[in-house]
């Protein structure tokens, strides 16, 4: 009586000690290569629906056309002359990470956000750039340590990165 009692609970109980249940991660990752193998793009949206569109040679680049050559030197500015006014400080960081631009580059940011380089995991994104003052502060002390990719998307849809090293 005692063997069909002990081998009864031994089954019913076995899932509860032995077999734990590991749930999946919900975010998915999505990567786009080049003709070389090159990765062009990783993010957490598939290429098509994503900001950024692949670059093709084949397809001319259509863009609107200013209504005069002044307005097009005021809403173009290079990459180099984005990060002259954009400064971002203490790299690498081990606290708090501090943003600031100033008013040249003010009214060309659509949004910025900040995530880890290995997971893509957003540790800060804001849309409303017009409530942040020209500053953003963004807590690091509980991320781990590794780079962190930095980007500002900008109104005319280029994306703009920098890596930042969290000590």
């Amino acid at each position: 009586m005692k063997i069909p009692l002990l081998q009864i609970l031994a089954v019913t109980m076995s899932p509860m000690a032995f077999g734990q249940i590991i749930p999946q991660p919900q975010a998915k990752a999505y990567f786009s290569h080049d003709e070389a193998g090159n990765q062009i793009y990783r993010g957490d949206l598939p290429l098509m629906f994503s900001r950024v569109a692949p670059k093709d040679d084949d397809t001319p680049e259509i863009r609107p056309k200013p209504a005069s050559l002044q307005e097009s030197q005021n809403n173009t500015i290079s990459e180099s002359q984005f990060w002259s006014n954009v400064n971002v400080y203490p790299v690498p960081v081990k606290d708090v990470l501090t943003i600031t631009w100033n008013e040249k580059v003010d009214n060309l940011i659509a949004d910025i956000g900040l995530y880890e380089q290995s997971t893509i995991h957003w540790v800060f994104q804001n849309a409303k750039i017009s409530s942040l003052d020209r500053k953003v502060q963004i807590d690091m002390s509980k991320q781990y340590m590794g780079v962190y990719i930095l980007t500002f998307t900008l109104k005319d849809g280029r994306r703009l990165s920098k890596n930042i090293t969290k000590i």
